[in-house]
This record gives C-alpha cells, sequence and structure tokens, in this order.
C-alpha cells in the first residue's frame, strides 16, 4: 500500500508516497508544510490506517487544527495519536505499523543531538519503517539544523519537499521544489501554488520571479 497526495496538480507529479520511507517536508515560517502534512495524515486516516504525530507545540491546538479543516464530525482530533515532546533522541519506538508518523518539528526536536547521533536515529527510524510498512514524514524548518545535519538527513531520507515563500512584483509568491524523490526522480522546477490556510491550489505554468 502506498499514500497518496490527494494535491491537484502536485498529484501529477509525485502521486504516491510508499510504505517505509522517510520523506523530509522543509520550509521557512509559512504555514503551508504545516498544512500539507496534516492533510496527509486525513488522507492516511481515510485509508483506515493509524496515524501518530509527534509534534514540539502544544498538542491540545493541534486537534484543533484537526476538527477544524477535517470537522468535528469526522473524528479525526480523536483518531489521531498526538504525542507532545520537548526534545527527542530516538523515534523508532512510536512508529506505528502500517501507519503514518509525522513529526512537527524534527529540526526543533532534535536540536541537542550531534551529526553523528542524528544519522543513528534515523537509521534506526529507516530499519523500523521498513520493519512495520510505516510511511513516516520529518518536518524541518529552513535554517535551523548545522549543515553537517542537514547533509545527514538529506542523505538518509528517500523523499524532500521544499516550501518556499518569497515577495514579488505581485505581493506574495509561494512555491515548491522537490530536490529528491523515493522513485530516483527529482523536479527541477518551481511548482507554484496558493494557500489561504484552507486549501492548496497548484499552479503548473511556468512563471518569471
Amino acid at each position: 500500500m502506498s499514500l497518496p497526495i490527494e494535491v491537484p496538480g502536485l498529484d501529477t507529479l509525485i502521486s504516491k508516497i510508499d510504505d517505509g520511507t522517510i520523506i523530509i517536508v522543509e520550509g521557512g515560517a509559512d504555514l503551508a508544510k504545516s498544512f500539507f502534512v496534516r492533510r496527509l495524515c486525513r488522507t492516511a486516516l481515510h485509508q483506515g490506517r493509524p496515524v501518530s504525530y509527534v509534534t514540539s507545540r502544544d498538542a491540545g491546538e493541534l486537534r484543533q487544527m484537526f476538527a477544524r479543516e477535517n470537522g468535528e464530525s469526522s473524528g479525526a482530533a480523536t483518531q489521531i495519536q498526538v504525542v507532545e515532546m520537548d526534545a527527542m533522541e530516538s523515534l523508532a519506538e512510536l512508529v506505528p505499523r502500517g501507519g503514518l508518523l509525522a513529526v512537527d518539528s524534527f529540526s526543533f526536536l532534535t536540536l541537542g543531538l550531534s551529526s553523528n547521533d542524528l544519522a543513528r536515529m534515523l537509521r534506526d527510524l529507516h530499519r523500523a519503517a521498513r520493519e512495520n510498512g510505516t510511511t513516516t514524514l520529518l518536518v524541518t524548518d529552513e535554517g535551523m539544523f548545522e549543515p553537517r545535519s542537514e547533509a545527514v538527513l538529506a542523505h538518509l531520507a528517500e523523499g524532500h519537499i521544499q516550501f518556499h515563500a518569497q515577495e514579488g512584483t505581485e505581493g506574495l509568491v509561494r512555491f515548491l521544489r522537490i530536490p529528491k524523490w523515493a522513485d530516483g526522480r527529482f523536479v527541477d522546477r518551481n511548482i507554484y501554488y496558493d494557500f489561504d490556510g484552507r486549501r492548496m491550489a497548484i499552479d503548473l505554468r511556468n512563471r518569471v520571479l
């Protein structure tokens, strides 16, 4: 089984995430990257998969976001297992069998780890994810990792999605880049999108910033 990427337009470039893989979701302060991860969590719940969400923020606030985005009657806010943490040295024991593990913010929670300890953690996580058929999403904050740790993470993860936002002639311009994907491909282009807090609208037209 795989996790479909149910974002119209983006799914024509990357249609799914295979079980047992680790994907980095990187971005700045924009809220779109965490929204994207929560959307994938919703898709996993609809598939009947267990979802564990490790957060460095308030667990109650996260549940409210799920309820607001999916509707109180959906039960998404209560079906998901939310784990609130201040730091971490291991993730393997949190991997749900056949499910989805999301960690936000992974870069903040591992600030105290050396690059060697980070590499050991990711190798252990990778083994556990493959053995259990679990998809893992590691949400990172742009510029928070030291260069060596950033290189370790990019090397050991199977996929990498970057969320960017910058001022253009018509205001704030948002776009994605995919420097690495699990099937060996990468998307060497800016993938533009609009985000209103409730949905992402992908625009596949070419633009000049």
